[in-house]
């Protein structure tokens, strides 16, 4: 079972690191060195990006949840005693994951309408929306990873 719980662990931090470092590199390295492109370049850019990350994020929060629970519900036998680190954590997993569907079904799949109709407005105004929910997301995953290393701590 040590086994088990060591790949569940591994897979959930793995999810983790992919999920907010593909924040972090989004919007703090790319997004000002894009920033120069004539917008059809940046927005197309953008694009190809998110097309490329955000399958990739689907699948860490599929692992980060099912992982996470696996763990609660193994370790700890629920969330009783689970502790005050992984309620957090749970909390602000939900707030994530919620605002990545909200960007996903939403300014997302509007960026690459807009771009298919031309439309280099409202791709410029989705794209914003998305900035706005990562410059929320990425502090709450930073805080996340800072609890979830720290957390075993706090006792």
């Amino acid at each position: 079972m040590a086994l088990l719980y060591a790949l569940a662990i591994t897979f959930h931090v793995l999810s983790a690191v992919l999920w907010v470092g593909g924040m972090f590199f989004a919007y703090i390295c790319l997004r000002p060195a894009a920033g120069g492109l004539e917008p059809p370049h940046r927005l197309a850019l953008w694009r190809g990006v998110f097309d490329r990350f955000l399958p990739w994020v689907w699948a860490a929060v599929i692992v980060l949840m099912a992982s996470g629970y696996f763990l609660v519900y193994e370790l700890y036998d629920g969330f009783d005693i689970a502790g005050q680190p992984v309620m957090i954590m749970h909390a602000i997993a939900w707030v994530m994951t919620v605002l990545f569907w909200v960007l996903y079904f939403g300014p997302y799949r509007a960026l690459g309408r807009a771009l298919d109709g031309g439309d280099i407005a409202a791709a410029a105004a989705a794209l914003g929306r998305i900035r706005r929910i990562i410059a929320i997301n990425l502090p709450l995953g930073l805080i996340t990873v800072a609890i979830g290393s720290s957390g075993p701590f706090w006792r």
